[in-house]
């Protein structure tokens, strides 16, 4: 059986068109970086602060290109059984009962069939690499800061060979390698090792005309002068010094939340009741209220006009 190859877009405009048609706004930089990705078949690794918009990346090439899309979401201690594959032990420990029950077993048959891929239970990594066998997938390596750096090593491997070697099954090779995106936070500083083996890109927080864009595309029901005035707030509140800036996620929560509050302007009022969707630190949330809420509403409302006007 054939792989079914990927449509991979021929220039970076026409990657751009079809970012722009999953309501993905990617300024050149990364337009650039993501299309020799997918031209060189390089895995593409994101750096940026949490929430803005790194894991959206690999949500959008997968709709983009019509094709599957697999997670790792990566934690402290992950490890081969939970990224790549483990045996079925307790299925496997019930099949010889049944066996035994049956007066059936026999040791060399049955290590035969115990090991086979109907007791295997299968990760994301060989997910990724037995798909790209019909068709070359999304796979997405999220915040690969929070993993280990002994998985990192193993990944290393993995992403110069695609392929997945099973002891009792063999190896499991990808034809393709299918899309490969890998995101991180910066929690730590991942190895050089790793990025070179990939195409590097920085994500930063958005300046008011990408943000602007993203609010007014992703947010039904929102007034095209609330979309200014929250651009404009967040655009604000992020020269403020602190613990943790809100991110375009946090924008579009927000900005969802005052469309369900039938909010139609802003106001200091609102701004307080509905801090915590913009702050996820209870001493910003403190820093931010009273006086200075209202200061930064009116550099907002302000901002928000000079924006419009000009």
């Amino acid at each position: 059986m054939g792989v079914d190859a990927l449509a991979r877009p021929a220039s970076v405009d026409e990657l751009q068109t079809l970012l722009e048609r999953e309501q993905y706004v990617a300024d050149r930089g990364l337009a650039v970086s993501i299309f020799l990705s997918l031209t060189l078949q390089r895995p593409l690794f994101l750096e940026g602060e949490a929430g803005v918009g790194k894991t959206e990346v690999a949500k959008v090439l997968a709709a983009a290109l019509r094709t599957p899309l697999i997670r790792l979401q990566c934690y402290e201690g992950l490890d081969i059984s939970h990224a790549v594959y483990e045996w079925n032990y307790s299925r496997q420990l019930l099949e010889i009962r049944l066996l035994e029950t049956a007066e059936a077993l026999d040791r060399t048959s049955a290590s035969r069939e115990l090991f086979t891929e109907a007791f295997l239970v299968k990760r994301p990594l060989l997910r990724a690499v037995e798909q790209a066998r019909v068709r070359p997938p999304v796979l997405l390596i999220d915040e690969i800061d929070r993993a280990d750096e002994e998985f990192e090593g193993y990944l290393l491997e993995l992403l110069s060979d695609f392929q997945i070697t099973i002891p009792e099954l063999g190896t499991i090779r990808a034809p393709q390698p299918p899309v490969v995106v890998i995101t991180s936070n910066r929690t730590r500083e991942v190895h050089d090792a790793l990025k070179r083996r990939c195409v590097y890109a920085w994500i930063d927080y958005p300046d008011f005309d990408k943000e602007h864009r993203i609010v007014s595309s992703k947010v039904p029901g929102l007034s095209a002068r609330l979309a200014e005035q929250v651009t404009a707030f967040v655009q604000e509140l992020r020269t403020v010094d602190l613990y943790k800036a809100s991110g375009i996620s946090e924008t579009l929560d927000w900005a969802a939340a005052l469309v369900a509050l039938n909010q139609d302007v802003l106001d200091a009022t609102v701004v307080t009741e509905t801090l915590g969707l913009l702050l996820k630190n209870q001493e910003d949330i403190e820093a931010v209220r009273g006086e200075r809420t209202q200061a930064i509403v009116a550099r907002a409302l302000a901002r928000g006009a000079g924006q419009t006007s000009a």
